[in-house]
């Protein structure tokens, strides 16, 4: 299947807070992205720096704490969602409103059902 028969990709901005020690944390604007076709989020962070996990993980992940290899999503509290993401230096939170990954997640599966019936 070449790119062009894909349909179109989702992306979405989203602004995460980096959880750390401080009392303040630091916003970041992360790029969420979903290409029809493929089952995989990407969180695309300022850098470069991008992270690829099943788009499954992240919706389980808002209900209930989930873990895929080097990536764990957990509801915080009642509104809000954690994404845990370990490197070999250490570990970076993200913390994200539950309502900005649901429409992401909302926006990738009306593109999924709109390439199904392609």
């Amino acid at each position: 299947m070449c790119p062009a028969d894909e349909g179109p990709r989702v992306e979405f901005h989203a602004k995460g807070l980096i959880v750390t020690d401080d009392p303040l944390p630091v916003p970041v604007p992360v790029a969420l992205r979903f290409d029809p076709g493929d089952d995989q989020v990407r969180f695309v962070f300022p850098g470069g720096n991008e992270w690829v996990f099943p788009r499954d993980l992240l919706e389980a992940g808002l209900r209930a704490p989930a873990r895929r290899g080097d990536v764990g999503v957990w509801p915080c509290g009642r509104v809000q969602t954690v994404v845990e993401l370990h490197v070999p230096d250490g570990v970076a939170m993200i913390q994200f409103e539950s309502s900005a990954l649901v429409r992401f997640l909302s926006r990738t599966y009306a593109a999924t059902a709109s390439y199904v019936t392609r």
